[in-house]
């Protein structure tokens, strides 16, 4: 493994770090004043505890991308697509939270390190095994 696959990992790892904090925070500490006075600015306290069963639902979702990039990063043999599969999913959902939400908050969340990642990981992943036909056996 040489070097630009290893920073490929840890930033595929870090990914899914910040999707498993997402998760966590979204579906458990939602309505922890703490985490929802960091956002009442954008659409007020009373609004952010209303909507806690739709954050919910959206950490849930989080954790499912998470779930994915763990996969990718953990399972056997070589797991490129997987990776960069939900490294595009990563990276659409801090995309189109932005937008929705008006802040920058998913874009330099999620939308920054899932780029950073999925290059990272295209830069280095494995050559695609050559096919053998009748003709390359008779000529080689």
């Amino acid at each position: 493994m040489n070097a630009l696959h290893k920073f490929g990992n840890l930033a595929l790892g870090l990914v899914a770090l910040v999707q498993v904090g997402i998760a966590i925070t979204e579906m458990f500490f939602w309505k922890n004043p703490i985490i929802y006075g960091r956002v009442s600015n954008l659409f007020g306290a009373d609004v952010a505890v209303q909507a806690a069963p739709i954050v919910a639902n959206a950490g849930l979702y989080n954790a499912f991308i998470a779930a994915g990039i763990i996969w990718g990063l953990l399972g056997a043999g070589n797991r490129v697509q997987i990776k960069l599969f939900f490294l595009v999913c990563v990276i659409v959902a801090g995309i189109f939270g932005g937008v929705t939400l008006k802040s920058g908050g998913p874009l330099v969340l999620q939308t920054i390190p899932g780029t950073i990642a999925l290059l990272l990981v295209w830069m280095c992943r494995a050559e695609k095994p050559r096919r053998i036909s009748t003709a390359t056996i008779v000529e080689g």
